[in-house]
């Protein structure tokens, strides 16, 4: 397949060949390669519950008691009663009716949306919502309007002159957004919603956990609740364990369940990784701490990038460094991972050409003395490029 070769090789001579790099082990923020240890910067675990010792003991309990896999689908026999509680506590957990479990949460947008978007119905999707929304989209076939990222008017210009010519609206949008770390006014996208007819889906992928009260994310934050009809997140980061959810209607619940293609035909995830997940809810409630020191600490690090300088974006724990140009950034990477910090550019076509940037995800376990040293390690670097 020579075009393949083709492909490869272009990628090579530009250093922008994508390559998988195994890791040996991964823990209480650390992560080792090649008997090598860093600093993870990279991981989405950002209370560390992954390696919590009371989700280890629910999860070697639940595997003695109910095996490694359920082997079928939950329309088949891979329902369990654990799915369902699960589904009731993300329920009440995000003050909706209901809730559906996915396997991930590529499967659940892709799945939802495809299912809930017919022929005749418009979308009107920010500009940088993630590859699993604009998939879905994809799928689903309707027509879809992009409108400027978190610019409400943009989104009412473009709901002015199209909502009119289709049937079902829907406006979708993340909370917090994973490579540039900001959040919509939820609120103002809720009144547009309801002045111009439409559903509003927030992904809360990137806030559960962190945000609100309980850690419900930020439509708990913002008191929207009542505005949003689709809440969508996962299990994988904050909580984690795996996995992902929809909250919604009981109706709308039913109507996946009857419908939508990645749920029916995927095998239901294992009890063991179910009873992580119901015990990840309780963790962040009982350990409230945990996103407190998180989000005070990603403001740390952030205002003494901008204090001395530094371009960067954001106002969540996800802090990306804007290099612009690619190789740049690259070589930034391998400054900082010579130096002990597991930190990966992020480059196009996974943000706009001129916009790649280093990103780094902060955790509960980057403590200020952790986060001045990588700070001054970022100074060294500095010497060395200009960005």
């Amino acid at each position: 397949m020579e075009w393949i070769n083709e492909f490869l090789e272009g990628k090579r001579e530009k250093s922008l060949l994508r390559v998988l790099k195994p890791a040996y082990s991964k823990n209480s923020g650390l992560i080792c390669f090649k008997n090598k240890e860093y600093i993870d910067f990279s991981s989405n675990d950002y209370l560390g519950l992954s390696g919590h010792h009371k989700l280890k003991n629910v999860l070697k309990k639940t595997a003695d008691i109910y095996g490694t896999s359920v082997c079928s689908s939950r329309l088949l026999s891979g329902d369990l009663e654990l799915h369902h509680i699960l589904e009731e506590k993300i329920a009440k957990f995000k003050s909706k009716d209901s809730a559906l479990v996915f396997n991930s949460g590529y499967q659940a947008n892709l799945g939802i949306i495809s299912s809930l978007c017919k022929k005749g119905d418009v979308i009107f999707s920010d500009r940088l919502n993630h590859a699993s929304i604009i998939d879905g989209i994809l799928l689903s076939g309707v027509k879809c309007f992009r409108y400027i990222h978190n610019d409400i008017n943009n989104l009412e210009y473009l709901l002015k002159k199209e909502r009119g010519k289709y049937k079902k609206g829907f406006i979708i949008t993340e909370s917090v957004f994973s490579m540039d770390g900001d959040s919509p006014r939820l609120d103002e996208i809720g009144r547009l919603k309801d002045k111009y007819n439409c559903f509003l889906m927030v992904d809360e992928a990137h806030a559960t956990g962190v945000f609100g009260e309980t850690g419900a994310g930020l439509v708990e934050e913002q008191g929207v609740s009542g505005s949003v009809d689709l809440i969508m997140g996962t299990f994988g980061k904050a909580l984690g364990g795996f996995g992902a959810y929809l909250a919604c209607s009981e109706n709308v619940k039913q109507y996946l369940v009857n419908t939508c293609r990645s749920f029916i035909y995927s095998t239901a995830l294992p009890a063991y990784v179910i009873a992580v997940n119901l015990a990840g809810i309780d963790l962040i409630r009982q350990e409230p701490y945990r996103r407190k020191d998180l989000l005070v600490n990603a403001d740390f690090f952030r205002e003494i990038l901008e204090k001395n300088g530094y371009s960067v974006k954001g106002a969540s724990q996800i802090i990306p460094l804007m290099v612009k140009d690619t190789n740049k950034a690259i070589s930034i990477g391998e400054e900082l991972r010579n130096k002990g910090y597991w930190v990966l550019p992020i480059r196009p076509p996974t943000v706009p050409v001129g916009e790649s940037r280093v990103r780094f995800s902060i955790s509960y376990y980057h403590t200020k003395k952790i986060l001045e040293n990588l700070f001054n390690d970022i100074n060294e670097i500095r010497k060395k490029y200009d960005f």
